[in-house]
């Protein structure tokens, strides 16, 4: 959630100093809004939160995730906690195996305390098991993107120190063209199965068979620190292959008061169907669910024409969203049902205020609770009143607490803007910018695993003032007179697509490896009707050679993920490049895919086809209308 100890230091401040006229000229101002109230009872309870997470751990009494768990599964062992495919898992249930694979850990895979182990598994009950009996023995856990390919796999484990690797038994198979790495670099590889061709693979689920369900010592788990790193979760972003956000207990137990924070209790049945790999799922939607003593219906993944069938079955009352899981919600055909439902809240980010508005014409009046923040950020916003097309409210009281400036981003040079001193601008009320959030002791930054320097290019120094530190979310943001606060637009080498983040560097460095490209320029470009930016790379040819288009498919299917394969190619003579020797993304961005504008080649992805074809005008068209699939 937020860094919430800066706040008991402020609040002290406030009674003491001398700004007692601005307080209350600030507290009249804010009184005419009528959310004002709901802004301070909001506040006071996060803020209350965040005090008694610090107070614990001066007391040296930590309560982690995993401890609440364990509490909970002793105050209501028989309450189902997770629903998945039809079978229902007590928390009892999960306790139980979790204990066993913890024995299995310890005695056949001999792993010990302050060890990282790299989880690669799809959602399902035994993805809480290991992670829970991992963390049983004290190990830190790494969960891996199921969508990444070999040579970021393999980066993976280097950056976050992990000797062993936990694999789903769907997933086993994904491994054949880089086991043998793997076992070269020393990683013992366990898969989730009985069986195992491959003597290399260890198998698990014979070994959980003969293992004792009573509980491994507890002195492995206990933590007397907020601060220790307890899970990597990777994200990516401007420098190419994928990185390790350092995920500490703090961070957990703040996103675990998520739903708590909006008003969610144990009675609440929730549906997370967003991949447990990404913080979403895992420390908002797991954790949330730990904390309430609630019920989730675990889904493998998503599917448009279930969700409301499921929603229905299990008297759904809170769901997790991504923006683009609304619009295909949207777009299915309308029936009597749709209105037929227990949904209350959604609790997700990403959502446009279009497909906004349509839900809530369709579906019903649910509470959609958009939360901002990334998965290594120091700062979130929370949109607890449901104002349509923001991310979260500032005021008076939330400023004193949390500290974030939005600074003034020049889009062409893809800088921020300075004046004659080197010092960045703060943008005026209702303008666009770039958010920056203080890092101090209070809001620390963790950074990733393995790398100072890709810590320390997440952070601006000498901001405003000399010595300052700030973490760059590289997000554009606005807020408005009344405070709310708008998500305009990611800058530099990230887009978003499909839920995932792209990071164009890395889609750049494996365009980079066919034979025929010299120079490529990746970037995202907005379709009509779709979430985020789609993929596109500007290309120059090589000299002596062709663009071709089935060799590219074949190339970008084997090693790219399916959310950050480019959709269109530009074919170009001369890339263009910014007065500080950076690939000028801007113009192309702008420009966009149409044919009828671009006097450059332009090829799209045909799935049927098994190539990248010329972009014609009526392909254009249906692309247009929704009518292509992409």
């Amino acid at each position: 959630l937020m860094s919430h100890s800066r706040g008991h230091d402020s609040v002290s401040g406030l009674a003491l100093g001398s700004g007692r006229g601005a307080f209350l000229r600030a507290c009249f101002a804010e009184t005419l809004l009528p959310v004002l109230w709901r802004d301070v009872l909001f506040l006071l309870k996060v803020v209350r939160y965040g005090v008694g997470l610090e107070l614990s751990a001066l007391t040296s009494s930590v309560c982690t995730v995993l401890e609440r768990f364990i509490q909970q599964a002793q105050r209501i062992p028989d309450k189902p906690f997770v629903i998945f495919e039809g079978g229902v898992h007590t928390y009892r249930d999960i306790e139980l195996r979790s204990n066993r694979l913890a024995n299995v850990f310890l005695q056949s895979v001999g792993l010990k305390k302050g060890d990282c182990i790299a989880l690669l598994m799809s959602n399902e009950p035994d993805f809480l098991c290991a992670w829970f009996g991992l963390a049983k023995v004290g190990c830190s856990v790494a969960f891996l993107n199921t969508n990444i390919r070999s040579r970021s796999l393999l980066h993976c484990f280097s950056c976050c120190g992990a000797k062993t690797l936990v694999v789903g038994s769907d997933l086993v198979a994904s491994l054949d063209s880089i086991l043998p790495s793997l076992l070269e670099d020393n990683i013992q590889v366990w898969a989730m199965t009985s069986h195992s061709e491959n003597p290399q693979v260890h198998t698990l689920l014979d070994k959980i068979a003969g293992a004792s369900d009573q509980p491994v010592p507890a002195e492995l788990r206990a933590t007397t620190s907020l601060k220790s790193p307890t899970l990597y979760i990777f994200t990516s972003g401007t420098t190419g292959l994928p990185k390790a956000a350092v995920i500490t207990h703090l961070q957990s137990l703040k996103a675990a008061a998520g739903f708590w924070a909006f008003g969610a209790t144990q009675e609440d049945v929730v549906y997370i169907c967003l991949p447990l790999y990404h913080s979403a799922a895992s420390l908002i939607g797991i954790g949330g669910t730990i904390k309430l003593g609630a019920t989730c219906i675990l889904k493998k993944k998503f599917s448009a024409s279930q969700f409301w069938k499921d929603c229905r079955k299990h008297d759904v009352t809170v769901f997790q969203y991504i923006g683009e899981l609304c619009r295909y919600l949207c777009n299915q055909p309308k029936t009597d049902e749709d209105k037929v439902h227990k949904v209350r809240m959604g609790v997700g980010n990403g959502l446009r205020q279009d497909v906004w508005r349509e839900f809530h014409s369709r579906f019903g009046n649910v509470q959609m609770c958009e939360v901002y923040g990334s998965t290594e950020g120091n700062l979130c916003f929370m949109n607890h009143v449901g104002k349509i097309g923001t991310v979260g409210r500032s005021n008076f009281f939330y400023r004193l607490l949390f500290k974030y400036d939005l600074i003034k981003y020049d889009m062409v040079k893809d800088e921020p803007v300075t004046d004659q001193n080197g010092f960045c601008q703060r943008v005026e009320r209702g303008e666009t910018g770039l958010l920056l959030s203080k890092v101090s002791s209070t809001s620390p930054f963790f950074g990733y695993a393995g790398s100072k320097q890709l810590t320390e290019k997440k952070l601006m120094r000498n901001v405003f003032v000399k010595g300052d530190a700030y973490f760059n979310t590289g997000d554009l943001m606005a807020e408005d007179q009344e405070g709310f606060i708008c998500f305009r637009d990611r800058v530099g080498d990230t887009f978003r697509w499909k839920g995932e983040n792209v990071a164009t560097t890395e889609v750049t460095e494996t365009l980079g490896l066919v034979d025929f490209i010299q120079e490529v320029n990746v970037y995202g470009v907005e379709i009509q009707g779709h979430e985020g930016r789609a993929g596109m790379a500007a290309m120059i040819v090589r000299p002596g050679h062709t663009f071709d288009g089935k060799k590219l498919f074949e190339h970008v299917m084997r090693e790219i993920p399916p959310y950050a394969r480019p959709l269109f190619i530009r074919l170009q003579e001369v890339m263009e490049m910014t007065s500080t020797f950076k690939q000028q993304k801007f113009q192309l961005v702008r420009s966009g895919f149409n044919p009828a504008t671009i006097s450059d080649l332009l090829y799209v992805l045909d799935y049927p086809q098994e190539s990248y074809i010329p972009l014609t005008d009526s392909i254009y068209q249906s692309i247009i209308a929704g009518e292509r699939k992409l």
